[in-house]
């Protein structure tokens, strides 16, 4: 690894022990600096017992400073299993275990449970995101480890990765973009749709009105005890009811609204002035982007999920002028909703060298399938053609 004499690379297990505001300001000098990647958000999955070692998240935090200077730096996990990052590596887990070898730990500088691009590799400069790609390499090597992974990072992170020699894997969301100059109303947005995919969202949204169903909007600080602990229930519910164990408990909320109050918003659903729903955006208000994050109902009502969390949101957006809203992993009914197929990536480094390359192979079959795939969904355009 090419580092200067003043340079000290250091590896954390705990979150707490980073300077908050250095890392913060490294943040905001990168290419996409999503809120999921500030140390308040990073340090409240850990001090949570959300993405702790206990569930298969133990904190390898690495730090270059040059110098007095922080000088890049990344969130890296030790991962006992692959859940909660949203890039599917169960296929190769098993070959691995096939073969009598052990995939696990591997690895990961992701975001936990949270599959929103943005940057990963925080660094002053090209040279510095290679740097710490390499120190990942070299920690995997010292602890034995199968594999290291990179999810869901912005061009740059790629571009240092390729430059590595890391296999590249591409994956599709859905995200909305605001257009130039902006929609002025929901209405204006849907006039923009085809008539199929308007008429539909016309009578979805009939539906829930005509069911009773009322909604508040709550930003920041506006959001109070109460009201998130009515959405933690409604939260956790929506696990149960497809089997499954919430990812973050309820003091991750507290912490959130503690020190990050300005980067959510709640849409609270009322029925008979009960509430019966709420869905959670987080936010990026400097650089007017939304995200779509969770959801849930204590009562089962038609289409009140997509009310709750496509077009509350969308009209909010508009009303906003954000220019973007990104709706979260997979899900191809987004698109009738105006939400358009965009590329995400991940990189891989496997330390096993015929498994490295079975695994390039795959990535590209997977990868023309991909290509293949997004063509298709392009001919589904749901807006009107232009001229």
């Amino acid at each position: 690894m090419a580092v200067r004499n003043d340079d000290v690379v250091q590896v954390h297990d705990d979150p707490s022990a980073l300077d908050a505001q250095a890392w913060n300001e490294l943040l905001a000098l990168q290419p996409a600096p999503s809120p999921f990647m500030r140390h308040e958000y990073l340090l409240a999955l850990h001090a949570s017992a959300s993405a702790v070692p206990r569930n298969g998240w133990a904190p390898r935090f690495l730090t270059l400073r040059r110098g007095a200077r922080l000088h890049a730096a990344c969130a890296l996990y030790l991962k006992s299993h692959s859940y909660g990052e949203y890039v599917f590596d169960w296929a190769w887990a098993d070959a691995y275990e096939r073969h009598g070898l052990h995939y696990y730990p591997k690895l990961l500088s992701a975001v936990p449970f949270t599959p929103v691009p943005g940057s990963r590799l925080l660094a002053r400069d090209d040279a510095a995101r290679r740097l710490l790609l390499q120190a990942m390499v070299q920690l995997a090597q010292a602890e034995d480890l199968s594999s290291a992974h990179l999810l869901f990072g912005d061009d740059a992170d790629r571009e240092a990765a390729e430059a590595e020699g890391w296999l590249l894997r591409s994956n599709v969301q859905f995200h909305w973009e605001n257009r130039d100059p902006p929609y002025a109303d929901f209405s204006e947005f849907l006039s923009s749709l085809q008539r199929e995919k308007r008429k539909k969202i016309q009578q979805e949204r009939r539906r829930v009105a005509e069911a009773g169903i009322s909604f508040s909007v709550h930003l920041g600080h506006e959001i109070d005890e109460p009201l998130w602990d009515f959405f933690y229930r409604c939260y956790t519910r929506t696990y149960r009811l497809h089997h499954s164990t919430p990812y973050l408990t309820r003091d991750f909320f507290r912490r959130m609204a503690e020190t990050m109050a300005r980067h959510w918003t709640m849409f609270v659903a009322y029925r008979g002035g009960k509430r019966i729903g709420a869905s959670l955006l987080a936010l990026d208000p400097d650089r007017r982007v939304a995200y779509g994050r969770y959801w849930g109902a204590v009562e089962d009502v038609p289409f009140l999920h997509f009310e709750a969390c496509y077009y509350q949101p969308l009209a909010w957006c508009i009303a906003e002028r954000y220019r973007r809203f990104e709706g979260g992993a997979q899900g191809e009914h987004k698109m009738a909703r105006g939400l358009l197929p965009v590329r995400t990536f991940s990189a891989h480094w496997l330390a096993h060298p015929r498994f490295a390359s079975a695994v390039a192979d795959f990535l590209a079959q997977e990868g023309a399938g991909i290509d293949a795939y997004v063509d298709e969904l392009r001919e589904r355009n749901p807006f009107k053609a232009t001229a």
